[in-house]
């Protein structure tokens, strides 16, 4: 019984492991390298009843639809066969007119399912109103556990790109990388690496997220290439210390980096100190003696918060015992990083 508890423990800590090198496009990006974002107002046809229920604006966009086509239509109500929705998609950096990009298409009026319906040619665009794609095609609801969310559904490959677009390198002399994720140290890394690499200063860190690099005579008109592969380079990203606690589920988060000062800490039956001598005494002693039913552990004091947490497991603490001394320690300030209570 008792292993049984202490594998339930250790299933609820996650430990961050030492840092490695990773290649530098997993944790920076090219400046004006990105996607962008697309959305479109069209009409879903077909449905079996289950479309939007006197909806004006249902009624409206498709009476508009059929005027386009050359069909002018009475005061006759649209019927439930047809529901408004709302197209988004994401338009990939590069894009090229002829590509395809998938869609998800989301029901705006009180449709009950967009099941067998096809979507009307729509245009979707850009945050500038310019349009990139043309969407159409029958809509497919996906079943995820068993269990459908009939308002929503996609179309793999359902727009076509219309325009391309374009970003031409070959004539760029300095690119800007951004980091994901800012930090002074692993900005400076970068740039000691890509300058290796180079073999010159042309990387210069202009602060925690972004470095400038200067592309080098012998690579002009070849930035693609030196792009590759300073890219593929080799960096160890730094992080800073922090411990991270899930109150509702017991999940305990813990970097690399953090550290615990000298500290003793009694709770219940169970005494743990870092650092200083290994003399103690439980909460349950007595004339400096060990009483039964005690839980002892002694930490060195340049032990980190991982080294703690495995500690209190070995002594069979509970997740929601770990979470309140881990707190306590951090009120002291012996707990060396950030804590983030979720």
């Amino acid at each position: 019984m008792k292993l049984k508890l202490v594998l339930i423990l250790t299933s609820t800590f996650l430990f961050s492991i030492e840092a490695h090198a990773v290649r530098l496009k997993d944790i920076a990006n090219i400046r004006g390298v990105r996607e962008n974002q697309l959305v479109g107002y069209g009409v879903v046809v077909g449905l079996a009843g289950t479309g939007d229920n006197k909806s004006e604006f249902t009624e409206k966009s498709f009476t508009r639809l059929l005027d386009k086509m050359g069909m002018k239509l009475g005061k006759e109500t649209v019927s439930q066969n047809v529901a408004a929705v709302i197209i988004t998609a994401t338009l990939p950096a590069f894009a090229r007119a002829g590509n395809t990009i998938d869609i998800t298409v989301n029901a705006v009026g009180d449709a009950s399912s967009l099941k067998g319906g096809t979507l009307i040619q729509t245009p979707l665009r850009a945050a500038n109103q310019e349009i990139f794609a043309v969407a159409q095609g029958p809509v497919i609801i996906g079943d995820a556990g068993g269990t459908s969310h009939n308002t929503v559904g996609k179309i793999p490959n359902g727009a076509i790109i219309e325009r391309d677009i374009s970003i031409d390198f070959t004539t760029r002399k300095m690119f800007r990388m951004t980091l994901n994720n800012p930090d002074f140290t692993t900005a400076a890394r970068v740039t000691k690496v890509i300058n290796q690499d180079l073999s010159g200063k042309y990387a210069v860190a202009k602060d925690a997220s972004t470095i400038d690099v200067i592309v080098p005579q012998r690579f002009e008109g070849k930035t693609v290439e030196m792009l590759a592969t300073i890219e593929s380079l080799d960096v160890t990203p730094d992080q800073k210390a922090k411990v991270i606690l899930n109150q509702r589920t017991g999940t305990v988060v813990i970097g690399s980096g953090v550290r615990i000062s000298e500290v003793a800490v009694s709770h219940g039956d169970l005494t743990v100190k870092v650092g200083g001598t290994a003399s103690m005494r439980g909460p349950a002693s007595t004339g400096g003696k060990k009483e039964e039913g005690d839980r002892v552990g002694v930490l060195n004091s340049d032990a980190s918060v991982g080294g703690l947490v495995k500690a209190l497991n070995g002594l069979g603490v509970s997740p929601k015992d770990l979470i309140s001394i881990i707190q306590d320690i951090k009120a002291v300030g012996a707990l060396q990083g950030d804590l983030e209570i979720l």
